[in-house]
């Protein structure tokens, strides 16, 4: 993470040095902390030298090991080997762990998006969001050979640590369990019997079908990843701005994160914000909906706006210049989201399902347009400013947010209450004609 002070206070705390720092691969879902934390800490930087041309990192200061596949370095008395396992990305690392006072013999492999708990990595992101093309099937290849010739050579009993758990758009499966062993998975997942028995066609149609959509922030991610994340240094404190100052930032053209609950943004926007409640996906939507063009002022308690400002770190929007407390004296206006029964009033509108291409395939409203939330601030240009455009999710959380940014950006824009679950409910009680 970006935000270093974890890892610093753990370390202070444990009367520890922070000696290597290291990652499994160019990430493309958050910026990575590597580069700031060694900058901080005067560790080495130890990144992988595989992958080939356009997809190795292209920064150094002077501070890095460049790693290939069997290359191995020593923590104490631990031992870190790392493993080329490329299929999500071509530069992929994985780290074997040995603990050498109690033999030769891993104990654990720390798999960051190559293999999850119950799933692996998925090998589309680079065609989705970083302007790849077809170099899925590429992947695909790779994630079945990395997974033939270097993960189930292993013993049964090592444990994996992958890089994220169930939520992670870098799967479609992930288990919602931290930890799973080399054994579990053989047995158990859905790849283990195609791979033993050599099916590499149908590991790649299955790997491959029902991928979410990707945000279109992670090619953004990817190469500022590459090419080195901006390091933040000494960070000066927020400061809480007054209404007037706000009002003069915002015609300048900054946009204002309202971080309160959906309701309460619904009961009372402040003209020209974005809704993204203070709550676990906020980092997340922030990459979605928010660019790094534009400063930054949050609407949120004195108390949660310094964190909350971190987080927003994690996805490259690092021009938050201030914060105000609450939206008494700014502009507001009511957005009722509308019931279902009142959906046929507006005729000739856009219905506008922001919800990923699989959640519209297994159902939707008829004539809906499907596009994810995540690639809105890039397809405005898409949409129509000349009627109505009524926008849904799921349940109501993500088109809050998706609709407060269409909002912000001067579209005609209603929500529909509940949303699709809210529809379908409504069609199973109409009586039969």
């Amino acid at each position: 993470m970006r935000d270093i002070s974890r890892y610093l206070e753990e370390a202070q705390a444990q009367k520890l040095r922070v000696t290597h720092v290291t990652e499994t691969h160019i990430h493309a879902d958050y910026l990575s902390g590597s580069r700031e934390l060694a900058k901080a800490t005067g560790a080495r930087l130890l990144l992988s030298d595989e992958g080939g041309e356009g997809w190795r990192y292209t920064y150094d200061d002077g501070n890095q090991t460049r790693l290939r596949d069997g290359d191995t370095f020593m923590v104490g008395n631990v031992r870190i080997q790392a493993v080329h396992t490329p299929g999500h990305t071509p530069e992929h690392l994985s780290f074997l762990v040995t603990d050498t006072p109690r033999g030769d013999a891993p104990s654990m492999i720390l798999t960051g998006d190559f293999v999850f708990v119950g799933d692996l990595g998925r090998p589309d992101l680079l065609d989705e969001a970083a302007g790849g093309q077809d170099t899925r099937f590429e992947g695909a290849r790779q994630m079945f050979v990395s997974v033939r010739n270097k993960f189930l050579t292993l013993p049964d009993y090592v444990q994996v640590w992958p890089g994220h758990g169930s939520g992670s758009a870098c799967g479609k499966a992930l288990g919602a369990v931290p930890t799973t062993t080399v054994g579990y998975e053989r047995a158990l997942s859905w790849w283990g019997h195609m791979v033993e028995k050599g099916d590499e066609a149908e590991f790649t149609k299955e790997l491959l079908s029902g991928q979410p959509d990707a945000p279109l922030y992670y090619g953004r991610m990817k190469l500022e990843n590459r090419d080195g994340p901006a390091l933040l240094g000494e960070v000066r404190p927020l400061v809480e701005l007054s209404v007037e100052e706000v009002k003069v930032r915002l015609t300048a053209g900054a946009r204002l994160i309202d971080t309160r609950k959906k309701e309460e943004h619904q009961a009372a926007v402040p003209v020209g914000s974005v809704n993204l409640p203070d709550g676990k996906t906020f980092e997340t939507w922030a990459g979605w909906l928010l660019t790094p063009d534009r400063e930054l002022i949050l609407l949120a308690p004195g108390g949660r706006a310094e964190a909350l400002r971190r987080r927003l770190w994690m996805v490259g929007l690092d021009r938050v210049i201030g914060f105000v407390p609450s939206a008494e004296g700014l502009e507001t206006a009511p957005a009722r989201p509308v019931p279902v029964p009142e959906l046929d009033a507006h005729e000739g509108a856009l219905i506008l399902d922001v919800r990923a291409s699989t959640e519209y395939g297994e159902g939707h409203i008829p004539g809906a347009r499907q596009l994810h939330a995540g690639r809105l601030p890039w397809r405005l240009d898409t949409l129509p400013r000349d009627r109505e455009i009524v926008v849904h999710c799921q349940g109501g959380a993500r088109s809050a947010a998706a609709a407060s940014l269409l909002r912000a950006e001067g579209f005609q824009v209603l929500e529909l209450a509940g949303g699709y679950d809210a529809w379908a409910k409504a069609q199973k009680q109409e009586p039969p004609v």
